[in-house]
């Protein structure tokens, strides 16, 4: 579908988020590990953590195994590569944990591996707390600093100005090196901020549909956004506070939003029903 905002399919794009401050609800990283199951993702590289982390801010943690022995887990980043079903896009995924040190280095290294895998598209994925209603479709905003991308897929430049994680290094590492960039952030519910948040991972994932213009199987995650839902919808009709301030939101959002209720929206979620629909049969 050539007017529909999407990266071409012979792209090498390199999907990154990292747990911590960068990532509300855990909604980009349980993105990720989805995409990695959904796509049997290959590990291919690593980063050494003894670089970059304070081990007494992220701790290894120490289990047993099968026979016995104990095992520790520290907090490395991993790198895997998958192949998109459809378009037989490389897609590389990056998922570690913010590192504590040394960010320069860090971006540095990963895109020096980016670079062995022929990557040529760097999009970083994150979630941030913000004041969104629980009931309302999860907000997610894509912004670019590279006028090609902002043309081909229709996004804004970012007007942030303040302190910054390592996703914001990372992009801009990127687009120093020449490579495409871009960044996607979902907007969690600050009330209900404790991980899982899966449907803010179910609209980043749906984000990642049209930018990739590749289906994603979803598995279950409707069921669980559904259920998350109306888990927090009880949650608000228990607590009389919360309750009010969630018709509040509610009728904010509903206000700014009802001019876009307009024709070219209904066809560009009508368009995306048709292509998961359509998943796997080669139709656009």
């Amino acid at each position: 579908m050539s007017d529909s905002h999407e990266l071409p399919a012979d792209r090498t794009v390199l999907l990154a988020a990292f747990e911590g401050w960068n990532d509300a609800g855990g909604a980009a990283t349980h993105a990720l590990e989805h995409l990695h199951d959904a796509w049997h993702a290959e590990h291919v590289d690593e980063l050494d953590p003894e670089e970059y982390h304070d081990f007494q801010v992220n701790r290894p943690h120490v289990a047993l195994r099968d026979d016995g022995t104990r095992e520790i887990t520290w907090p490395t980043t991993a790198v895997v590569v998958a192949t998109a079903p459809r378009s037989g896009r490389r897609v590389v995924l990056v998922h570690g944990i913010e590192p504590s040190m040394r960010w320069r280095r860090y971006c540095h290294e990963l895109l020096d591996i980016a670079a062995t895998l022929e990557v040529d598209t760097v999009v970083t994925v994150g979630a941030l707390l913000a004041d969104v209603p629980h009931s309302r479709p999860i907000p997610v905003t894509a912004t670019s600093e590279d006028r090609g991308v902002r043309d081909l897929l229709g996004v804004e430049a970012s007007t942030y100005e303040g302190p910054t994680g390592i996703v914001g290094v990372l992009q801009h590492e990127a687009g120093a090196r020449g490579l495409a960039a871009m960044s996607l952030w979902a907007a969690v519910p600050h009330y209900v901020a404790h991980p899982p948040s899966p449907k803010a991972t179910l609209a980043l994932l749906r984000r990642l549909e049209e930018v990739l213009g590749e289906p994603i199987e979803m598995g279950d995650l409707p069921d669980e956004a559904a259920a998350w839902q109306a888990g927090v919808d009880e949650l608000a009709g228990e607590d009389g506070e919360i309750g009010e301030y969630v018709r509040q939101l509610e009728e904010a959002k509903d206000t700014v939003d009802l001019p876009e209720a307009s024709g070219d929206a209904i066809a560009e979620e009508f368009e995306r029903y048709l292509r998961r629909r359509d998943k796997g049969t080669g139709s656009a």
